[in-house]
């Protein structure tokens, strides 16, 4: 039942014409990204940088590229999940949904796959994007590979706090509000602390967590935390879901 709640999701994103354009935006801003990243690359590299200062194509255009992603996606992401609930509640299908012969956790699951393998495909463009450059470069396929995982985790971090938030309210644009005001807490402050190690922030921070892909290394600690993060969230959805069940 997962499946076909995932399903149902992702077909649901490709019928609206919301779904398209955040996809088509996206594309086009990482390609425009790429080029500018390439051109420049070859303006700064071509004799005017030590050569003990120099950096590999895919880092230099690859860390414009993600760092780029990871704002946008804060922006967009509340944007998908408000609907995820909210909108069965306004447009009130949520009664049929929480009526139908399917538990609480799969209804919840499912939305979120459903989400996450949407996003998820901005993540394998710009995989195979910057995978062009081997075309006349050696690249570092360690960087695109950590990156790419850690990026799935940021984008099912971000679905499973907005599906939340989504939970809470049956007004979608409350719902966009309170999740990008999360997520911009949860990255902006990350990086406003990178300076301090040691603060309590840097231990929740979803930056963070997420350096360490940009390396290319996969951490256990970092990984643990996503998918604890994710499993919170969701676990939090179901049970709002439940209460709101149980007074209906």
């Amino acid at each position: 039942m997962i499946i076909n709640v995932a399903r149902k999701e992702l077909k649901s994103l490709f019928a609206t014409p919301m779904g398209w354009i955040i996809l088509s935006i996206l594309m086009f801003g990482f390609g425009t990204l790429y080029l500018q990243g390439v051109n420049s690359y070859f303006e700064v590299m071509s004799g005017a940088v030590r050569p003990a200062e120099r950096v590999g194509v895919t880092i230099y255009v690859g860390s414009q590229i993600y760092s780029t992603a990871l704002f946008l996606l804060s922006v967009t992401t509340p944007m998908l999940t408000m609907r995820l609930i909210s909108e069965e509640r306004k447009s009130q299908t949520m009664p049929f949904l929480l009526s139908a012969p399917i538990s609480l956790s799969e209804i919840v699951i499912g939305k979120f796959l459903g989400l996450v393998i949407f996003l998820s495909i901005l993540v394998i463009y710009i995989f195979a994007m910057l995978s062009t450059l081997n075309i006349w470069a050696d690249i570092d396929f360690g960087y695109l590979i950590g990156n790419s995982f850690g990026f799935i985790l940021l984008i099912a971090s971000f679905t499973a706090l907005g599906i939340f938030f989504s939970s809470l309210t049956n007004q979608p644009i409350v719902a966009a509000i309170t999740t990008f005001i999360a997520l911009v807490t949860m990255v902006g402050l990350g990086s406003y602390f990178a300076s301090d190690p040691g603060h309590w922030f840097n231990y929740i921070s979803m930056t963070k967590h997420y350096q360490s892909f940009t390396r290319g290394v996969f951490d256990s600690a970092d990984i643990i935390y996503y998918l604890l993060f994710i499993v919170t969230f969701l676990t939090l959805t179901v049970r709002r879901l439940d209460s709101d069940r149980l007074r209906g």
